[in-house]
């Protein structure tokens, strides 16, 4: 029952979400370097990106249902200690093989922040979740944004295996803070693993979990095929990488913004006006877009600009639409979390696919702009679809 539980203070899960996601981006600056000192190549190197996001998604079936059957401070515990371990031994690592091989054990991270949000909406109510949910995705955006800085500033100053031997340090910081202030939210564990699977088809079979859903993986979406096409779109302007970075972090920027707005106005509007006007918010930036470009306004502002909104929207959406998705079945908050971080990361890893497939440098800024409007348009229908049934299920009750 929401609120019969003590919530963990929110500085807890704001850093607890901070080093979810850090270890995604942190190194990057050192994979040139990591590559010659264990003679392989680049290419090798960069599966270190994409072995840890098929993991991390694969885990947050698992570890979202674990956490319902056992209770949140346990696998969050559990994890961070499989984390800080395996942080370790990607530090020390001798080889390419053994480095991938802890690289992938530290993915194990990830699924904490849909854990730790389980735990929020176990001793929250709903409107309340959606509150700290914004302040708490803050944290998620602004961590990858300054993730390659600090690693490659670490990196410049000390060696590469310097920058895991610090994520070690943060993960063992944050296992201790979990360990005096991350009280058990989940009073009401299933009784079986068994019994937390059997759950998966429930969600699946409900509109609204669904409708939730693919909200977030097409407004995520957007945001992947903005950083699949961007690059290709920027070269146009002849800009240099730092510069393009800077642009680039005007969509993040957006999101803070827009999840800092979320936490201010949650409760004080339903979840379904919130979801909508973000959707709408995305839209109209795009179009905007769409419309500078065919005017013939050839200025960098006028690509970039229009999807600072883009961040702006998601930032405003996704925590609504996470409370709403979790909340669909009261008692399988942690499967259900999993399970929406995994159709999420799918969904957005299709559309970022698709913006890789059909850009050529000759149609990358109206492709761009086109790819993500198709992603923000779906994302706007299924909130609406949401609504709809949320609506209907109001009715009956």
């Amino acid at each position: 029952m929401p609120g019969s539980s003590a919530s963990p203070r929110l500085s807890t899960l704001i850093l607890l979400s901070a080093l979810a996601i850090l270890p995604i981006n942190v190194f990057l600056p050192s994979l040139p370097q990591m590559a010659d000192e264990f003679g392989v190549d680049y290419g090798l190197m960069g599966l270190s990106l994409a072995a840890y996001a098929i993991v991390s998604a694969c885990l947050q079936l698992i570890v979202g249902p674990l956490s319902d059957r056992f209770g949140r401070r346990p696998v969050i515990l559990g994890a961070l200690a499989i984390f800080i371990a395996a942080t370790i031994g990607c530090a020390v690592a001798q080889d390419a093989w053994t480095f991938l091989a802890c690289r992938m054990a530290q993915a194990v991270i990830a699924p904490t922040y849909g854990v730790s949000l389980a735990a929020v909406r176990n001793s929250t109510s709903r409107e309340q979740a959606a509150g700290k949910f914004g302040y708490i995705a803050m944290a998620w955006a602004i961590a990858p944004m300054l993730g390659p800085t600090l690693g490659g500033l670490i990196d410049q100053l000390f060696g590469w295996r310097a920058t895991f031997s610090v994520l070690a340090l943060l993960g063992a910081a944050v296992l201790a803070l979990c360990w005096t202030d991350l009280r058990e939210t989940n009073t009401a564990r299933s009784k079986t693993m068994r019994e937390q699977y059997k759950a998966y088809p429930e969600l699946l079979g409900s509109g609204r979990f669904l409708a939730y859903c693919l909200c977030m993986a097409f407004s995520v979406g957007a945001f992947y095929a903005f950083l699949a096409g961007a690059p290709l779109t920027a070269s146009a302007f002849g800009l240099s990488p730092a510069v393009l970075g800077l642009y680039m972090g005007s969509i993040t920027g957006g999101f803070m913004l827009g999840s800092f707005l979320a936490g201010r106005l949650a409760g004080n509007f339903p979840e379904a006006t919130l979801l909508i006007a973000g959707r709408g918010v995305a839209c109209a930036g795009l179009l905007l877009g769409i419309a500078l470009h065919f005017a013939g306004v050839e200025h960098v502002v006028a690509v970039f600009g229009p999807c600072l909104f883009v961040g702006l929207s998601n930032g405003l959406t996704q925590p609504s639409a996470n409370a709403a998705a979790i909340s669909v079945r009261p008692g399988q908050t942690g499967s259900a979390a999993g399970l929406a971080g995994a159709i999420t990361v799918a969904g957005a890893s299709i559309m970022a696919a698709i913006a890789g497939a059909v850009l050529t440098e000759g149609n990358a800024r109206p492709g761009l702009l086109m790819v993500m409007l198709t992603s923000a348009i779906a994302a706007l229908g299924a909130a609406l679809a949401a609504r709809h049934l949320e609506n209907g299920r109001l009715a009956r009750t």
